[in-house]
């Protein structure tokens, strides 16, 4: 029976703990881990090796209604296919601990963290990348962890290590980071214009927080005692590599020149088949090995010629930006339209307008979430010349979608300063030759703008990349596809002119030192201002207005006692405004009221339907009322559907009046002055007062 080991340390000044050994004992390395009352089960396991191009891990995330009492809200009532979060977390485990295998490793590897127990204070994403690593150290699997999962937040300029919930809510800083004993392995999150200076001290913080959660890992793995397998790195035969290096060196250089991304790989992908004829007789049947000396020769090439020479594939300098060019209202129906092209990178993105009825319903583990801002970002084949079918997108597509989102939600409008709209923003990608997410935030700016929407500051993205060939080191600006495959970072930094809005950065290597992030970080915001100038020449600031095609709303506060009278019995006062109308109409419980449409003569009449429904009378107004009752001592008057008022005979006009009939008769229409209304909302009229007076407007 396997030994139950349990044990707790500070994260910052959050307790976590990991157990180890008593459930699923059957899986290569399992552990629960908890913070707060938040559990997460994560296990890896390892099976047979596979005869791939790629390493075959998969990770996956998964919550489960029950762990915060509730049952879920699809028809059958149980869990179904990944919501957005999911995917996102499980792209959050999967980008660290991928580069910690050995180079060349082949075998099937499962990393599934499942939440078992969900306390609404303390989230579970940083737990399960955390619960991953331990249970990596603990499995046979050769893995060069362990790392530690953290979130940053930011209060009062004081950093904080795993927030809770309510200290998000108050924080301008989410950066999940991924750290090493040695270096920072991955970084992915939003801020509020967070300055290069201040998002080192945050990585420094997390650096230190994370010690003691690295040692636990070491420990449980000593203790625990599972022999790791051996592996040896497959290397390429060295002679081959030689040979062909002799043979076709020279013609890899040159091919690797060529500026235009297709026919660089056309020439390239020909020079392959050519190796293999040319070394046939030589190495038969090792067509494997030769490919894999081609590819080894393109890939060394490619990093001397960056790291050593100084000089890129398209001839530009590391620093240098690839030519850009914008274009706006594109799209003649849509809300807001741009194309942003940059090198061979381009983005068609819309901004649309809705309606409150248009916000994404999103049910989580603590409940129903509505979303009023959703940016999606699609890739269609055609953007890299391929021909294959169409799918749902995939967690490329979200996890690029959601960092541009976050990019932008921190300069829009919101509905917290009143704001009514629904905005959803789509990336339609057209050709991609690397930083197509970053596009998508340049383009998702000229778009909002093109829209008029009232944004705070334009913001701008651009991905980083590095390479490192011993001592060599060189940061790449705005990187090629290439760059990135061959590279050993990929760091895209998103904002303003005057500081970090998102951030993400994965690596391929062990990790990246302070001062390789702070020169990739500089380098970064000089290239992000260029952007932004490119940007301003074509567009510097929001449209004076919104197009006339998006909707337009109007916003009233009611009375809260009224909102029965706008909606009616069952529905039916507010169903017959919009169908008489043709209007959107959204009434909150605060009496907040939002008439909406694209047309301006319904858009009027509804809203006056509205009014005359709850408007409530004031001291001096003038209303055009109606008789409805006569008494000796007065009349009551209806001043508006469903409200009276008393208009005392004395009131009725000037002089003495022996009879209310003398001067009115029901159904009479007749003006009247407010005179007062007391406070159980009485209201005394006059007819005196009111003559030779126009009715009040509204």
């Amino acid at each position: 029976m396997s030994r139950i080991i349990r044990e707790s340390v500070l994260l910052g000044k959050k307790e976590i703990t990991i157990e180890t050994g008593r459930i699923a004992k059957q899986a290569g390395g399992a552990v629960l881990i908890q913070s707060g009352d938040s559990i997460v089960l994560v296990t890896a396991t390892g099976g047979p090796a596979k005869t791939l191009p790629f390493f075959p891990m998969t990770c996956d995330y998964v919550e489960k209604s029950y762990a915060a009492g509730r049952i879920p809200g699809s028809y059958f009532r149980r869990e179904a296919r990944q919501g957005e979060k999911e995917i996102l977390t499980s792209r959050l485990i999967d980008r660290p601990c991928r580069p910690l295998f050995p180079e060349g490793f082949r075998q099937e590897v499962q990393i599934i963290a499942t939440v078992l127990s969900y306390d609404q204070e303390n989230d579970t994403d940083v737990l399960a990348i955390t619960g991953a690593s331990a249970a990596l150290m603990l499995s046979d699997l050769p893995w060069a962890g362990p790392v530690v999962g953290l979130r940053l937040g930011r209060i009062e300029e004081e950093w904080i290590a795993n927030p809770t919930f309510s200290q998000r809510a108050l924080s301008d800083v989410d950066i999940v980071m991924v750290a090493s004993a040695d270096a920072i392995v991955m970084v992915e999150g939003e801020a509020n214009e967070l300055s290069e200076e201040e998002f080192l001290a945050g990585m420094a913080f997390g650096r230190n927080a994370v010690k003691e959660g690295l040692a636990l890992q070491r420990r449980l793995a000593e203790a625990v005692g599972k022999t790791k397998q051996d592996f040896v790195e497959p290397k390429v035969d060295e002679v081959i590599l030689a040979k062909v290096t002799e043979a076709f060196g020279d013609r890899v250089l040159a091919a690797l020149q060529v500026r235009e991304k297709l026919e660089r790989y056309a020439g390239l992908d020909a020079m392959k088949d050519e190796v293999k004829a040319h070394f046939a007789e030589q190495y038969p049947e090792r067509e494997s090995e030769l490919s894999e000396a081609y590819s080894e020769l393109k890939s060394r090439t490619l990093r001397q010629l960056v790291a050593r020479k100084k000089v890129r594939i398209d001839g530009r300098r590391l620093d240098e930006i690839r030519p850009i060019s914008c274009e706006v209202g594109i799209l003649p129906r849509v809300h807001g339209s741009a194309l942003f092209t940059r090198g061979e990178t381009q983005a068609i993105v819309t901004m649309t307008v809705g309606t409150s009825g248009d916000d994404q319903r999103i049910e989580e583990l603590f409940g129903m979430r509505n979303k009023r801002f959703m940016l999606h970002y699609n890739f269609p084949p055609f953007s890299v010349g391929e021909a294959r079918p169409l799918r749902g997108p995939g967690r490329r597509e979200i996890g690029h979608g959601m960092l541009a989102e976050r990019a932008l939600a921190n300069v829009l409008p919101t509905s917290d300063e009143g704001y009514p709209y629904v905005l959803r923003i789509v990336s339609e990608i057209t050709e991609s030759n690397g930083s197509s997410s970053m596009a998508s935030v340049c383009g998702g700016t000229l778009a909002a703008m093109d829209a008029g929407l009232p944004i705070t500051k334009p913001v701008a993205g651009i991905a980083m990349g590095l390479i490192k060939e011993g001592d060599d080191i060189s940061v790449l600006s705005d990187i090629l596809g290439d760059e990135d495959h061959l590279g050993d970072m990929d760091f895209k930094v998103c904002g303003t002119k005057d500081g970090i809005t998102a951030i993400q950065m994965d690596v391929k290597i062990a990790g990246i030192s302070d001062a390789v992030m702070k020169v990739a970080l500089e380098q970064a915001r000089q290239g992000r201002i260029h952007i932004l100038g490119k940007m301003a020449e074509t567009l510097s600031e929001p449209r004076s207005s919104m197009s006339a095609y998006a909707p337009r709303i109007v916003t009233l506060q009611v009375n809260p006692s009224k909102i029965r009278d706008i909606i009616g019995q069952g529905g039916k006062t507010i169903r017959g405004i919009i169908a008489q109308t043709g209007v959107s109409i959204n009434v909150e419980d605060d009496g907040t009221v939002n008439v909406a449409s694209g047309d301006a003569e319904s858009l009027e009449k509804a809203l006056s339907i509205v009014k005359g429904l709850t408007r409530e009378p004031a001291a001096g107004e003038v209303y055009l009322g109606t008789v409805r009752s006569i008494r000796d001592f007065g009349a009551f008057i209806e001043i508006f559907p469903g409200t009276d008022g008393m208009c005392h005979i004395s009131e009725l006009t000037e002089g003495r009046v022996e009879s209310v009939n003398e001067v009115l008769a029901l159904g009479d229409e007749v003006l009247v002055k407010v005179l007062q209304v007391d406070r159980q909302g009485k209201i005394r009229l006059s007819r005196r007062a009111a003559l030779g007076e126009e009715p009040t407007t509204f």
